[in-house]
This record gives structure tokens, C-alpha cells and sequence, in this order.
């Protein structure tokens, strides 16, 4: 299976990477992004663009799976500033690949509170919500993710410094809130999940917390 990863330096992505790296049903991992992931390996191809909106030149023909996993924080910024990089993004990389790769998996990266019907009163939560239905609408296999708190793993990091004081913080309770599916997940799970995603499929098209570490519980059971 060929996969192309968006957001492979960030904390979601570093996840995503590590398992798909370990994965030996991935054959080839491409990775698009604003700066290069760092690690060398031998199925990971980096392809850094200055520009995410402008795809014309890289080769993303032959992929089975795409794990958008891009993101930022809607702290300080407008809700046109944020809709630009949550909506906007999102809508143009999925609706590039949807033309090449019709038959593909899309997994959208979203988080546990989006508001679906675009109409509520907490910014993000709308603007989440019109990207995972846009994307749903796309002509792919496209899955909505809707993780609540992530437990990083593996040495992996939040490149936000607030996020990586609030995880220094719950450290201790890590172990804890883990056996809480419905609230938790962690970054190797959520790589696994969305293996098992472009793998085998879902009923389900928005997935939430527990829907994700029933997947990895999946994957796992697999292997």
C-alpha cells in the first residue's frame, strides 16, 4: 500500500509516520509538507512545497491512502484565518487527489467536538465541521477522525509549546486516561487506526475516540 502523509512533522503526523514506517503492508510513504520530516528510510520520499495549494508537479498518482493530519490551534486568529488552513487546505489537497485517485482512503484529522452542522457558536467546532463535510462529499473512501486528548508516545512531541506544558502536566495520569476510551487515544493508535482504515475499511465515516482505539484494538489483534 502507497500512502502520502500531510502533517508528518507535527505531533498527529509523527504518529501516523512512525507506524506506517513500521508497517511492512506500506510500501512507500510520501510525505508532503512545508519542511522535511528529518528521518531517512527507505520507503519514506519527503517532497517539501512552499505552498500546500499548489500540488501541480508532485506526483501523487498510484496512492491507496492519504492521512491528512494538519492542523493547527484556533487560538488568536480569526475565523477567516483559521478557516484558510483548517477548510480551505483541506478541501483543495483532498479534492487534488480525489481526481487522481478515486478508489483511495482519505482520513481527515479532526477532533472531538466538531460541529457538523456548521451552524453552532464555538468557531473551530464549525469550521471543522465544513471540512470533514466536504470532504465526505469528495468522490474517495474519506473518514472523519474526531480524537479528544492525544497521549503522545514513542519520544514524539507537540511542536506547540502550551500543548507540550499541558501533556507535561497529565503525564502522570497518562497510564489512567488511556483506559478511557472514549476520552483517550495516543499517537501509535491513532497510526494504527488509520492502517486498519485504509486497510479494511469503516461503517463508520466519523469516528470518535472509542471508534478509533477499536480499530487499533483491531489492528493489533491482527498483527
Amino acid at each position: 500500500m502507497r500512502v502520502v502523509i500531510f502533517g508528518a512533522t507535527g505531533m498527529v503526523g509523527q504518529g501516523v509516520l512512525r507506524e506506517c514506517l513500521l508497517d511492512t503492508r506500506v510500501t512507500e510513504v510520501l510525505s508532503i509538507g512545508r519542511r522535511a520530516t528529518g528521518q531517512r528510510h527507505a520507503k519514506l520520499r519527503d517532497v517539501v512545497v512552499p505552498d500546500l495549494f499548489d500540488l501541480i508537479g508532485v506526483d501523487v498518482s498510484g496512492l491507496q491512502a492519504c492521512f491528512f493530519c494538519l492542523g493547527v490551534s484556533s487560538a488568536g486568529m480569526s475565523e477567516a484565518a483559521y478557516r484558510r488552513v483548517t477548510y480551505d487546505l483541506a478541501v483543495s489537497v483532498a479534492g487534488t487527489l480525489a481526481a487522481v485517485n478515486p478508489s483511495m482512503t482519505f482520513v481527515y484529522v479532526s477532533g472531538a467536538g466538531t460541529d457538523s452542522t456548521e451552524r453552532g457558536r464555538t468557531m473551530w467546532a464549525r469550521v471543522k465541521g465544513a471540512a470533514e463535510n466536504a470532504v465526505l462529499a469528495l468522490p474517495f473512501r474519506g473518514y472523519a477522525m474526531r480524537p479528544a486528548f492525544i497521549q503522545p508516545r514513542h519520544g514524539i512531541t507537540s511542536r506547540t509549546s502550551w500543548y507540550r506544558l499541558i501533556y507535561m502536566a497529565v503525564r502522570p495520569l497518562a497510564p489512567l486516561m488511556l483506559r478511557l476510551p472514549r476520552f483517550a487515544t495516543s499517537t501509535d493508535r491513532l497510526g494504527q487506526a488509520m492502517i486498519q482504515l485504509a486497510l479494511h475499511g469503516s461503517p463508520k465515516r466519523v469516528l470518535e475516540s472509542t471508534d478509533i482505539n477499536a480499530l487499533a484494538a483491531a489492528y493489533a489483534a491482527a498483527a
